[in-house]
């Protein structure tokens, strides 16, 4: 099969498209043909060296977490998902081949039916970047009817997701963004939008349940800066903590709670999020599609930043 590997760390330029042996689907997984993958900061933390690149067994390797295809072989007759069904879900990569390919082998447990609201592009933006988003909002903030909750990079592919989960959970949304995002994200639900291009988020927001903070340290010291703006016992969800060495300490010095949060693939939370998208409450935009054999550009472009929603790769 055709599929974007690398020999070793570097740049976007060290991925290149090669002919790799089709992966064997083994026990409970399903071996499913790609039509799009998407792409996401993990993709290229781990291409550079960094992310998850610690668990990749051996060289060169397929990158890649999200995917949209069609079921070709699964674990038994009687199993859910059949051969020709559409679906959607999350690799194992890097411990395994990963989506930028023409197929891949998944756990079932981590495969779900795609929304039939959906093309296979817009499916391939879904699985991590809403996955995260449910564990930020609903599983670890708790969001409901009257929270304060400030989103920080409420525009990228994990921001406007949690934006519109929040808001359909009843809490009261407040986002940072960049100035021609501003009018997009209070179309998805948030309450207030702050362009932190020309204004300082703690100038306009104080007291608030929850932080969910998507930029860390990384700039502008974005994540020191929330915790002036949570009220006492408020909560700080950091996802890129590497970032930010000392997060632990200085929220508990700001009197406050804290937690990291890594995705979990789970085919159950992503039929719930199938039904949310099927139904109007959940919107996923995709901002730029590549062809496969341009990844290390989708890459560069993604580096780049500001980008809007998601970049997927279509599969031949």
């Amino acid at each position: 099969m055709k599929a974007v590997v690398f020999d070793a760390p570097g740049g976007p330029d060290v991925l290149h498209l090669t002919d790799v042996p089709t992966p064997a689907r083994i026990g409970s997984e399903v071996l499913v043909k790609v039509s799009a993958a998407g792409i996401n900061p993990i993709d290229a933390k781990t291409r550079s060296g960094a992310g998850v690149s610690v668990g990749i067994p051996f060289y060169p390797t397929v990158i890649g977490r999200d995917f949209c295809g069609i079921v070709v072989e699964s674990p038994y007759d009687g199993h859910p998902l059949k051969p020709g069904d559409e679906v959607y879900g999350i690799s194992a990569a890097p411990r395994t081949f990963g989506s930028y390919a023409q197929y891949v082998a998944v756990p079932s447990l981590q495969v779900a039916r795609k929304p039939r609201r959906l093309t296979p592009i817009e499916a391939a933006a879904v699985p991590t970047a809403a996955l995260t988003a449910w564990g930020l909002v609903v599983d670890v903030a708790k969001a409901h009817e009257g929270q304060r909750v400030l989103i920080h990079a409420g525009a990228g592919g994990v921001g406007h997701l949690a934006v519109q989960l929040a808001a359909y959970f009843g809490a009261r949304v407040t986002a940072t963004t960049s100035g021609n995002n501003v009018s997009w994200l209070r179309e998805l639900g948030a309450e207030e939008v702050i362009d932190h291009t020309t204004t300082r988020f703690e100038d306009r927001v104080s007291d608030v349940d929850v932080v969910i903070d998507l930029v860390g340290n990384v700039h502008d010291n974005t994540g020191t800066r929330s915790l002036g703006v949570l009220r006492h016992g408020g909560l700080i969800i950091s996802v890129p903590t590497g970032s930010w060495p000392g997060f632990a300490t200085e929220a508990e010095e700001a009197g406050v709670r804290w937690s990291g949060y890594s995705v979990s693939p789970d085919a159950a939370c992503l039929a719930v999020i199938s039904r949310l998208i099927d139904s109007g409450d959940l919107h996923v935009h995709v901002t730029e599609i590549f062809p496969l054999e341009e990844a290390s550009e989708a890459h560069a472009q993604l580096e780049r930043g500001h980008t809007r929603g998601k970049i997927v790769l279509e599969v031949p």
